[in-house]
């Protein structure tokens, strides 16, 4: 009989019956209970460990209801036979990524990622709900409109035109449970033999994405003004993913001039595409508002994606896509047939969300929320004594700081590290790097501010103020 060792975690969130789940499945699968190996029985794992025989009969039932156990009749349990499965011990790729991370919690985390969650109108998307469930309609449980249903696309619509310049009908739209979602659906739309271009650095996601589709992807450094138009010719890409509006990482916003010339490059060709990923345009702390490029697209080349998750949560898992009208055709020859992936009940919430005008309140709430946070950060940027220039702080929720003292990224962010304090660098958004990039000269850290409170930021800035003091 096998003996466990199992050091268990009383003042741990995970539950006991979970960590002993956890440690026999991993036993299990590197091989250190062998096939055939039987376990102690529940009641005597439950005197061993000191817990109640439940307990380990939770843990002993999970097991056996994903195979890693078997029970004979009278007999007790063993460690069922797995050996010459498929990758059942993890790839040494994601060995190493889980080796490199530290897996420390910090108490300040300046994520690039980040959503303030405690500003969202709980009250009010719980009264629309329930309005929306009050009558027992069974229309609301039939599948609906694989692009969406058409009062929430028409909602959508009204908003972008108004507050995005786009220029769309309802039936140009379509709902999607993330972004992802859309741009896996727009690959079948557009079909195979297609090679995208994006800027260099990236919103990884989307490169991984596209390779993972099977398209030929490629990069394309940005300068100050966004995708270089030169080096876009030369790659022979026929589809170009930009953000104009708010370049992730580096914050950068297209000009007019440069836009102007994405679409003279889109429309030299009948196949060239442009999808603008407007991803967190309704944040911008200088000047007004950029228009979307969707909107100054008078040839039907650009292909807008928007997301919700940035705007109200991430977890409402809602985006939208607008497709120009060539490729309205090919939709509906291809996949007008996939069902939508969002629930019908959670559409009709959202749209009336939309129309009774609990959105643009709770916009302008986050929008005045960020700023405040905004403006403290950097108030507290200027207390520390480092050579560094910001940039990327007019829009979006993240700046950077680019570091002229001669340290390494790796330098920094471990400095930060020893304050407990977790900063990004940009390179971890280069991709390519066996193409010939200019070596990057100058640390440069992303600083998010969303889910911080202003005195968090604060305290946070502060210990960086010392972990970078020259």
């Amino acid at each position: 009989m096998y003996e466990l060792t199992i050091h268990l975690q009383t003042n741990s969130k995970t539950p006991l019956y979970e960590q002993i789940y956890r440690y026999i499945k991993g036993e299990i699968r590197e091989g250190r209970i062998a096939s055939g190996e039987k376990l102690p029985s529940t009641r005597a794992l439950s005197r061993h460990l000191e817990v109640s025989r439940s307990t380990v009969e939770m843990a002993y039932e999970q097991l056996l209801s994903e195979g890693y156990i078997e029970a004979r009749a009278c007999r007790g349990y063993y460690a069922a036979r797995l050996d010459g499965l498929y990758q059942l011990t993890e790839p040494d790729t994601v060995k190493k990524e889980k080796k490199n991370s530290d897996g420390k919690k910090y108490e300040f985390d300046f994520t690039p990622y980040g959503v303030d969650l405690k500003s969202f109108p709980y009250n009010i998307w719980r009264r629309l709900s329930r309005e929306c469930l009050v009558d027992d309609r069974a229309e609301l449980f039939r599948l609906g409109d694989p692009r969406g249903e058409y009062g929430l696309r028409n909602a959508i619509c009204s908003y972008l035109h108004q507050a995005r310049g786009v220029n769309c009908s309802p039936e140009q739209i379509v709902v999607g449970a993330g972004s992802d979602y859309l741009l896996m659906l727009l690959a079948a739309i557009m079909g195979q033999g297609h090679r995208v271009a994006l800027e260099n650095p990236t919103y990884r996601q989307a490169y991984r994405l596209f390779r993972n589709l099977s398209y030929e992807v490629c990069t394309v450094d940005a300068d100050d003004k966004g995708m270089q138009m030169d080096e876009l010719d030369r790659t022979g890409a026929d589809i170009a993913f930009v953000m104009p509006s708010h370049q992730y990482p580096l914050g950068i916003v297209m000009p007019l001039r440069r836009r102007m010339e994405l679409l003279k490059w889109a429309n030299e060709e009948n196949n060239r595409y442009i999808i603008e990923d407007d991803y967190d345009s309704e944040f911008r702390y200088k000047g007004k508002p950029i228009p979307a490029l969707q909107g100054y697209d008078a040839c039907g080349k650009v292909i807008y994606v928007g997301t919700f998750s940035k705007s109200i949560a991430p977890s409402i898992r809602m985006s939208y896509m607008v497709l120009p009208e060539p490729l309205l055709q090919r939709y509906e020859e291809r996949c007008s047939f996939i069902s939508s992936t969002v629930s019908k009940v959670d559409q009709i919430i959202l749209q009336k969300f939309i129309e009774e005008g609990y959105f643009e309140r709770h916009l302008n709430k986050t929008r005045a929320l960020y700023k405040n946070r905004h403006d403290v950060l950097l108030s507290c940027l200027k207390e520390i004594d480092a050579d560094f220039t910001v940039s990327g702080e007019n829009a979006g929720v993240h700046l950077l700081l680019h570091f002229h003292n001669g340290k390494t990224e790796e330098e920094m962010i471990r400095s930060a590290a020893e304050k407990n304090v977790k900063v990004y660098g940009l390179s971890g958004y280069y991709v390519e790097q066996d193409k010939e990039h200019k070596p990057q000269k100058d640390a440069v850290i992303l600083l998010g501010y969303a889910n911080m409170g202003e005195e968090s930021i604060r305290r946070a800035a502060a210990l960086l103020a010392e972990a970078w003091k020259e």
